[in-house]
């Protein structure tokens, strides 16, 4: 796993520099000057986003609970986006940690936690590929049909049968495979804290029951979604290059589908950047124009993703778990 995250990161890498010299980095970077005014109020506006995200985990987490805090779910929430933003994770290692600190808090434990971010992370995924399904809705009226336009519909009708297909194996029991594997890798490992995980699958099953909540926690991902339409307005219109709202909408729908296929080069390197400039394309947008709108959103995630990083140590030093009968961890054996 290691050696092919390196791969994929070094691949990353070298079709960014690719790009950078193909379309010229003077160019890119006056482009980049020229928004310089933007880059503060995305940074700003992307609080929308974090909290619509916070709050659509929050309802999953807390059906049949006493609710946390939202300011809990806002640092989970951020700690997420700079793991897998600015760490080699394949984009869900950000997941797996926030599992284990949302575990400790409050006593809520290991399988209610790892329900809700499964759950949290489904709903996510279909909101972002309905997000992507208007978006080319929308192309289809902006712009004249083409070998491109078929070829982005092609593949989000493809994400949308991979994301149906991904939820509808939670109804048919995929996770509860999983869950008696670990099990039993546990007790021939002497794993200590796997117990914790039996009854996943229902667990799942139940927070998915729930129909008034996982259709709000839908609504506030999809609307999280949309909200990045705004950055992409505001960021090309700095740079000079201003476009309509529905323009935006479409590029930014098509432009994170395109981030979301490249999970396995760490930070969607080149991939990200290579959507934009398709997208942009069939708008009048000239590659150097793709990149650095990519490049401005990036510099977004950075400011975000660092102190999230930092927020993300603190909370492991200091929320500890109240009771560990309640919330047990998986170690080895010999392990603190």
């Amino acid at each position: 796993m290691r050696q092919f995250t390196l791969i994929a990161g070094a691949f990353g890498i070298g079709l960014t520099i690719w790009m950078l010299g193909r379309f010229g980095l003077r160019d890119i970077l006056w482009l980049i000057a020229a928004g310089g005014w933007s880059i503060p109020a995305v940074i700003i506006f992307h609080a929308s986003q974090v909290c619509a995200s916070a709050q659509a985990w929050r309802i999953l987490a807390q059906t049949g609970r006493h609710p946390l805090g939202f300011m809990d779910f806002f640092a989970l929430r951020c700690a997420r986006e700079g793991i897998n933003n600015l760490l080699p994770v394949a984009q869900v290692g950000g997941e797996v940690i926030t599992t284990r600190l949302l575990a400790r808090r409050d006593g809520l434990g290991i399988r209610r936690a790892a329900a809700s971010t499964i759950c949290d992370l489904t709903i996510e995924l279909l909101s972002q590929v309905t997000f992507t399904l208007i978006g080319l809705g929308v192309l289809f009226c902006l712009v004249r049909r083409s070998h491109v336009t078929d070829e982005l519909m092609e593949s989000a009708l493809a994400a949308f049968g991979l994301g149906a297909v991904f939820f509808g194996s939670q109804y048919l029991g995929a996770v509860s495979v999983v869950e008696k594997l670990l099990v039993r890798i546990a007790a021939h490992l002497g794993w200590d804290g796997v117990e914790d995980i039996r009854g996943l699958h229902h667990e799942i099953l139940g927070l998915y029951r729930t129909h008034e909540n996982s259709l709000r926690a839908g609504a506030l991902q999809l609307l999280g979604w949309s909200l990045g339409t705004f950055e992409v307005f505001l960021i090309l219109d700095a740079m000079g290059h201003p476009l309509s709202l529905a323009d935006s909408f479409v590029i930014e729908s098509v432009g994170q589908a395109a981030k979301s296929a490249g999970f396995a080069v760490p930070g969607a390197l080149g991939v990200s950047e290579g959507g934009y400039i398709i997208i942009g394309g069939l708008f009048g947008l000239s590659p150097q124009v793709g990149i650095a709108l990519s490049l401005i959103k990036r510099l977004r995630e950075i400011a975000w993703g660092l102190p999230s990083l930092l927020a993300w140590q603190v909370m492991e030093m200091r929320w500890i778990r109240p009771d560990p009968s309640t919330a047990k961890e998986i170690h080895l054996p010999g392990q603190p």
